[in-house]
């Protein structure tokens, strides 16, 4: 975790200044890993090495997308990453990292967990009951992260923004909730697609691209975002076959 770190302070410190409105979201995710880097060392899970294990194949889907989107090669970033990179500079702070959030959590994550948890796993209750606590662990170290990010970005922040604060701040410890239970229904979705084959796998993640993509969509538009998610939701779920 602490090479994931490093690599990420370092595209942050490489950042030309024609790409300074990415450096909010990469900067969050740079302190939010070290956050869940902490709880780790401090037992706050039940299975640390499996947290560690699965949070470095996490933010190695980000780094890859980060870094296909600087040398150009669009075909190699995924559709929810390219919206969000292509975002307008003149977007607020927070939009940015908001749309960060969204493609990395809803199109990345379920990705991630099924990486770390192979087909003997899901037939283990026991232990499959164990990841989905660790799991939701995860809120605890992102919702005792959500004032301090909101620090962070006051400077950049509009007099609305600010006086939104408290509810801003509310909403966003629901859609993190509620973002988090979805990505699990999507892990099983994307699991039982594996059992089925290549091609259904690969089909039901193009599915999870698409809804992911139009999230971000839904994020681009006009508006007190955080607000709008708080009352119309964040995660994206898949649909049955």
């Amino acid at each position: 975790m602490a090479e994931v770190v490093a690599r990420m302070r370092q595209r942050l410190d490489d950042l030309p200044t024609a790409a300074q409105h990415r450096a909010p979201f990469l900067a969050t995710y740079l302190r939010t890993t070290e956050a869940v880097g902490e709880a780790v060392a401090s037992g706050s899970f039940e299975d640390p090495e499996w947290v560690e294990r699965w949070d470095v194949v996490f933010a190695e889907l980000y780094l890859t997308a980060f870094d296909a989107d600087r040398r150009d090669d669009g075909g190699a970033v995924p559709r929810p990453w390219r919206l969000a990179f292509a975002a307008p500079a003149r977007l607020p702070a927070l939009r940015h990292v908001l749309l960060g959030i969204n493609a990395h959590v809803n199109y990345d994550l379920p990705q991630a967990m099924l990486q770390v948890i192979n087909v003997n796993d899901f037939a283990d209750r026991v232990l499959l009951a164990r990841r989905l606590r660790d799991h939701e662990r995860i809120d605890t170290v992102l919702a005792s992260r959500v004032r301090a990010e909101n620090d962070q970005l006051a400077a950049h922040q509009t007099r609305v923004d600010r006086l939104l604060g408290p509810l801003n701040r509310l909403g966003t410890k629901r859609f993190l909730r509620e973002a988090r239970q979805k990505v699990w229904h999507n892990v099983a979705e994307l699991h039982a697609a594996r059992l089925a084959g290549d091609e259904a796998y690969r089909r039901r993640l193009a599915e999870l691209e698409v809804l992911s993509a139009a999230r971000i969509a839904d994020l681009l538009a006009p508006g007190p975002v955080l607000l709008r998610l708080a009352v119309g939701g964040f995660g994206v779920a898949l649909p049955p076959e």
